[in-house]
């Protein structure tokens, strides 16, 4: 009996002292959404856990302990086309991988345009990632983040989210709900790897593009976010990630929106492989190639 008593009292005290936690991004009144028979799914298949059709956006949050942290913090925007997110494999994984760093990471489960609970498709994204943001700075001091040091990272059609965040930023899309819609949504930073940036051809990802805005999409709308069009002076600092040989999403979207963010005078760094393809995370299998997560922590720790 003494034994169990432990063990209970011992799994209790674990998880009032967690470090990770999940929370849901909106309490009540999910913004552009109605209600549908529709049902969140997650299937492990392949080199990650797939989700789609998410009904309740949330994030992950993982802290590292307080005597580690740095006070910097990332969201993570795993990618998958805007059909489904790579949620382990670019969302959970990675933020691990800055907890060692001594960052605090939170992993984004944001709505999907394709979903039927979308009422405007293209509105949900932002809107989870925005108010994502805003989450987090608003609970930065009881986190122990810095509330100016808070960053974003997109994976591929993350990238593009991630993107559109950082130039977005400003677009009133959503009503005030409450306090935390009073707190800015600007990105202190952000990294984008290997993303999705222009919807234009002849460099857009085909299928980010119709999952987004459908097919036959206005032209306002793909200029709208087509992002290497939408960088103004007060985009966040930026480090670009990618391959020559990426075949899925042509290098050409990193290096155009390299090209906006330096004529807009925004403090850049970009780093181009030689080989690596699409999809690759940590790419702890890819010899040189990861030392992308090391480039990254160096920029990071380079900011002022």
């Amino acid at each position: 009996m003494k034994t169990l008593l432990f063990i209970v009292f011992g799994m209790a005290w674990t998880s009032s002292f967690s470090q990770n936690f999940e929370m849901p991004l909106w309490e009540t009144n999910i913004p552009n959404f109605k209600k549908t028979d529709e049902k969140e799914t997650s299937t492990p298949g392949g080199n990650f856990i797939s989700i789609r059709n998410v009904q309740n956006p949330s994030i992950a949050v993982y802290l590292p302990s307080k005597g580690n942290t740095s006070g910097k913090a990332v969201l993570i925007f795993p990618g998958g086309g805007y059909g489904f997110l790579a949620y382990d494999w670019e969302g959970s994984d990675i933020a691990k991988w800055l907890n060692s760093k001594g960052i605090a990471a939170i992993v984004v489960k944001y709505r999907l345009p394709n979903s039927k609970s979308a009422i405007v498709r293209y509105q949900s994204p932002l809107l989870d990632a925005k108010r994502a943001l805003r989450t987090v700075r608003y609970n930065a001091g009881k986190w122990n983040i810095n509330k100016n040091q808070i960053g974003i990272m997109g994976f591929s059609a993350g990238g593009h989210l991630a993107s559109t965040l950082g130039t977005h930023f400003n677009d009133n899309i959503e009503s005030k709900q409450d306090s935390i819609d009073a707190v800015s949504a600007r990105p202190d930073f952000m990294a984008l790897i290997y993303p999705v940036i222009t919807l234009k051809p002849p460099f857009a990802h085909t299928g980010s593009r119709n999952s987004l805005l459908g097919e036959n999409a206005d032209p306002k709308l793909v200029d709208y976010f087509s992002n290497e069009l939408q960088v103004k002076s007060d985009t966040p600092p930026t480090f670009l990630v990618h391959s020559a040989d990426d075949k899925t999403v042509p290098v050409e979207n990193s290096l155009q929106f390299y090209s906006a963010l330096h004529q807009h005078g925004v403090s850049s760094e970009m780093h181009l492989y030689p080989e690596g393809g699409h999809g690759y995370s940590l790419a702890l299998s890819k010899g040189h190639l990861q030392s992308w997560t090391d480039q990254f922590y160096d920029w990071v720790q380079s900011l002022k």
